[in-house]
């Protein structure tokens, strides 16, 4: 039985068709899609008087690696050991590298993402979403989340938070689908609506697109007279909320960078803004007490740290110190009241104050400033109010 019938430089050339080197080893060359060649090495054998054939590699695989190969087959073949079962039985002994976990894969797919979004702010509220409400299965290898770890989740956020859950349930359902792109996972996928979760959880309250359910301005002193005795991160997280008319995200996000402590103005940049624009924001007396006890902390580089390192608060913790039937988003609608039935500001100034865009688009185009003194003047006479500990007082200011 001659061996090594073939050359290097033979293999390298070969055209479609069968190639023998002998002893069983052969190589197979066809035509792929692609214009180029397949090249694949099959060793053949016979144990016991039935013939069999295992392949020893690809298009990759070196004339020397592949009769090294079929040279273990042939001694295995002596010894009256079948060479595929032997491998096959190798490959079972060897360890798997463990999956990664749910954590893992939605960092990765949140970067991938990032090109397809006009600015930060997705990313924001993709990573903040699931941090705040999927921390359950962050530390959860991804190929054994399944339906159950999926409903732990999202019930409890299901009727309460009905826009929340749906954006909570499909992000899930995106980073399962990545996992399973990678190989990382098999299997229908336990997050999906159709077909599945629709099938199980019960139908969530219609999504309201109008008003955020609001705290009556008047109402807003003696909850913030609550707030300063809680003293809990939550609480101050929310006073500093309420006090500078942000959104959640907004307030959640703020790092130490954009605060000018000197200055008493917040700069929350473009990127974190709903409407893609830098806004400043002007720091009453009393949202500036707030930030000098939070410096006093000083865990992070967020103003508001959450109890995971290096992490800001979470949303879902906020939420728990908003008494039931009020929204976070409404106390921006409690401050924009406040504003028209209890101040003579101009429409415009509280309109910025919330950073809303007012006028038509050449007025926009024209207008170069924020109005930030007199913004500032309108913060602190919101913060005056807000620290009446429940009294109305009529503030009557001049625009």
């Amino acid at each position: 039985m001659k061996l090594n019938k073939l050359t290097a430089l033979q293999v390298s050339r070969a055209k479609p068709g069968r190639y023998g080197d002998g002893g069983g080893l052969a190589l197979f060359v066809t035509d792929a899609k692609d214009g180029t060649l397949n090249k694949k090495w099959v060793f053949r054998y016979s144990l016991h008087g039935k013939p069999n054939e295992m392949g020893l590699g690809g298009r990759g695989t070196t004339l020397a690696e592949a009769r090294k190969k079929a040279a273990v087959a042939r001694e295995q073949v002596r010894n009256g050991i079948n060479p595929v079962e032997a491998k096959r039985l190798q490959l079972a002994t060897i360890p798997k590298p463990p999956k990664p976990t749910f954590g893992k894969c939605a960092a990765a797919l949140i970067k991938s993402k990032q090109s397809e979004w006009r600015n930060l702010k997705h990313w924001s509220q993709w990573r903040q979403t699931l941090e705040s409400h999927a921390q359950a299965l962050w530390s959860t290898p991804v190929d054994l989340i399944d339906t159950a770890a999926v409903l732990e989740v999202l019930k409890p956020v299901w009727q309460r938070t009905a826009e929340t859950a749906s954006r909570l349930r499909g992000r899930i359902e995106a980073v399962l689908d990545y996992a399973k792109a990678h190989e990382w996972r098999s299997g229908e996928n336990p997050a999906a609506w159709r077909g599945h979760l629709a099938l199980i959880l019960p139908k969530r309250a219609k999504l309201t697109r109008g008003h955020h359910a609001a705290m009556p301005y008047e109402s807003v002193p003696a909850f913030m007279a609550k707030l300063r005795i809680t003293e809990t991160m939550p609480s101050f997280t929310l006073q500093f909320l309420i006090l500078t008319a942000s959104r959640s995200g907004e307030a959640l996000g703020a790092r130490w960078e954009e605060i000018d402590l000197d200055a008493k103005v917040w700069t929350i940049p473009a990127a974190r803004m709903k409407a893609g624009v830098l806004h400043r924001v002007p720091l009453s007396g009393s949202a500036m007490a707030i930030l000098e006890k939070m410096a006093e902390i000083g865990t992070c580089d967020f103003v508001f740290p959450g109890q995971r390192r290096g992490a800001s608060l979470s949303s879902g913790a906020l939420r728990l110190v908003v008494p039931n039937g009020v929204t976070i988003h409404g106390f921006r609608s409690s401050f924009r009241d406040w504003c028209g039935n209890e101040t003579n500001f101009p429409r415009e100034i509280a309109e910025q104050a919330l950073a809303h865009a007012t006028g038509g688009a050449v007025e926009l185009a024209y207008r170069r400033g924020d109005a930030l003194q007199k913004r500032s003047a309108l913060m602190e006479a919101w913060a005056s109010f807000c620290a009446a500990g429940g009294k109305i007082v009529q503030l009557r200011v001049a625009g």
